[in-house]
């Protein structure tokens, strides 16, 4: 635990934004951990601020049970993929389930629910588990990278081609998401693994901030405050504020300051065994 907290040096924040009245957007994050989770509700009055502070707030205390349990590099007799893919996977169908539950019992949530972007810092790499169009970005060298894949109307039109980038970026159809958490009573987050390096620095974002703030931008702040993640923090709220700030806008910012390989005990050599 120890070992992450000198690894990660986290940021976050959120904002209303410029028009809404409330903020329906939640993160949450522990650099002991290494965890990062970040929701857009979505629904119903006020009812997305509650899709999302259920998410956040089960994930937090489900994650952090479950690494108590299983530290997350450990791998899967069946699958082989680390552990950290069966914590995600699990904790965030548990949310899922019960932010559909609310909203089928209580009128005012009805129809609610929220996208989702979290990940498990561990052993120099991260998992990242993704539902709907809030985005995880990556700076290496200079060079900021979209890891996530937005589960949206505009992505799916891009993918096959109906419409270019630039029409992209001028569609009143940014918000229209195919996937979310809390909509169905059975989910399926997208997951992925990446390998960390010294010096990267991850972004995870709601659309609040790639909608109203080009990528490019994006970059260019990143670049500039890379080593002062408070300020770069706020600049990047202030810039989709100045820039009409249509919507809630949050960001979590992570920069790799060490690295954090886990260590081999007894247990996990025996486990890698069982599993070739």
């Amino acid at each position: 635990m120890s070992q992450l907290v000198n690894a990660l040096e986290i940021v976050g924040l959120t904002d209303p934004g410029m028009v809404r009245g409330h903020n329906e957007d939640a993160i949450d994050f522990d650099p002991a951990a290494g965890l990062v989770i970040l929701a857009d509700g979505m629904g119903g009055y006020n009812a997305g601020e509650v899709a999302s502070g259920i998410a956040t707030t089960l994930l937090s205390q489900g994650i952090k049970a479950a690494l108590e349990v299983m530290p997350p590099h450990l791998p899967e007799t069946m699958s082989q993929k680390p552990a950290a893919h069966r914590i995600l996977r699990l904790e965030i169908e548990k949310a899922n389930l019960a932010i559909f539950q609310t909203a089928q019992s209580q009128p005012q949530c009805a129809g609610m629910g929220t996208t989702l972007v979290t990940a498990l810092f561990y052993d120099n790499r991260l998992t990242v588990a993704h539902v709907g169009d809030s985005r995880l970005y990556r700076l290496r060298d200079g060079l900021l990278q979209t890891l996530t894949r937005d589960h949206s109307l505009l992505q799916e039109q891009l993918d096959s081609g109906l419409i270019t980038p630039e029409e992209a970026r001028q569609s009143h159809n940014k918000n229209l998401v195919t996937r979310a958490v809390g909509i169905d009573p059975q989910l399926e987050p997208e997951l992925n693994d990446y390998d960390v390096a010294l010096g990267d620095l991850y972004l995870f974002c709601s659309d609040g901030l790639n909608d109203m703030v080009d990528d490019e931008d994006i970059a260019a702040v990143l670049n500039q405050l890379n080593t002062h993640l408070p300020e770069a923090a706020q600049q990047l709220i202030q810039m989709a504020n100045d820039n009409g700030g249509r919507d809630n806008v949050s960001v979590v910012l992570v920069r790799i300051n060490r690295k954090f390989a886990a260590q081999r005990g007894l247990w996990s050599r025996l486990l890698g065994r069982l599993g070739r």
